[in-house]
């Protein structure tokens, strides 16, 4: 940790001018070495991006980095959910088949983020239903290369153009048996990933808002909130992401940082027009995804937190 925080407080807060994805990827392979645990990574490429686009990026794959441990490092991800009917287990339609030749995997996935550049995809998808007539979800990996893989750029969306957006379609895609990952899809992956990814998106983002005070020369109480902010955040990226405790607390991190945002809005006049213009522009990415994150700490406060005293 103190590592990162040294990084946050002494690096160089002029970033170099990233012009592609390819060049953001280029940089966040440069932090593996230096930052191995996925929060670090995270807070240190959300610093060194030159915008919250790239920022972003570095949050998500620092966030692959931490629920999938076992992926090779050098190779961007993307986990891929949406389907026409969403992503709930209901709407997975696609399928896992064990067929005479092997494992077959097939489906169309609707909204793959990073899906144009990602070499790995972690394709969501259904290998028949359960007693209960629920549908039995996998993880399973593949090559964005292979055969029956194909992936369509998507249009720009309106706010962090920069990080591109894909529909997958999988046609009879062959399947190895150690490609599919261990665990139920569901539970051990896709529903904390949304947890998991929260926190790296967020401390990539107190990175990024770091770097932004410190070269436009906001005052200190506001760049030590953020950097409290910042090892808040850490320690709720490591804590375990299905425990309903880390969700109440994660929800009144995210709300800090909400405020903390509300009230620095007057110091963006001092910060450089391409800067503020695109902040201006990418912000509401930080609203994607609010109903998901209000109904996870909605069932989080309906959980039972432990053992309810009684008294003598």
């Amino acid at each position: 940790m103190n590592d990162a925080l040294r990084f946050l407080l002494t690096e160089s807060p002029e970033p170099l001018p990233l012009d592609s994805v390819d060049a953001w990827w280029r940089r966040h392979l440069e932090l593996l070495s230096r930052f191995p645990a996925p929060a670090d990574l995270a807070l240190a490429g959300g610093f060194l991006a030159d915008r919250l686009g790239y920022a972003f990026a570095s949050g998500y794959q620092a966030a692959h980095r931490s629920l999938f441990p076992m992926l090779p490092e050098d190779r961007p991800c993307a986990l891929c959910a949406t389907e026409p009917g969403g992503a709930h287990p209901s709407a997975i339609q696609t399928r896992l088949t064990d067929t005479d030749s092997g494992l077959r995997l097939s489906g169309t996935k609707t909204f793959v983020t990073l899906g144009t550049r990602a070499e790995l995809l972690l394709v969501v998808a259904s290998d028949g239903q359960d007693a209960q007539g629920r549908n039995r979800l996998k993880m399973v990996m593949v090559g964005a290369k292979r055969p029956g893989v194909r992936v369509t750029a998507l249009p720009e969306l309106p706010f962090v153009p920069e990080i591109p957006h894909a529909e997958l379609v999988l046609e009879d895609v062959v399947v190895a048996p150690e490609e599919v990952l261990l665990g139920d899809g569901y539970a051990r992956y896709l529903k904390p990933f949304r947890t998991v990814e929260d926190c790296h998106v967020h401390l990539a983002l107190l990175g990024w808002l770091l770097q932004v005070a410190r070269r436009s020369g906001w005052p200190e109480s506001v760049r030590e909130e953020l950097l409290a902010l910042a090892v808040m955040m850490r320690g709720l990226a490591q804590a375990d992401p299905t425990d309903a405790a880390t969700h109440l607390a994660l929800g009144g991190a995210l709300e800090l940082a909400r405020r903390t945002l509300e009230r620095v809005g007057p110091l963006w006049e001092r910060v450089d027009a391409p800067t503020r213009e695109r902040w201006e522009r990418d912000r509401k990415l930080l609203d994607v995804a609010g109903k998901v994150r209000a109904k996870r700490l909605e069932a989080a406060r309906q959980r039972p937190q432990g053992p309810t005293s009684e008294g003598p």
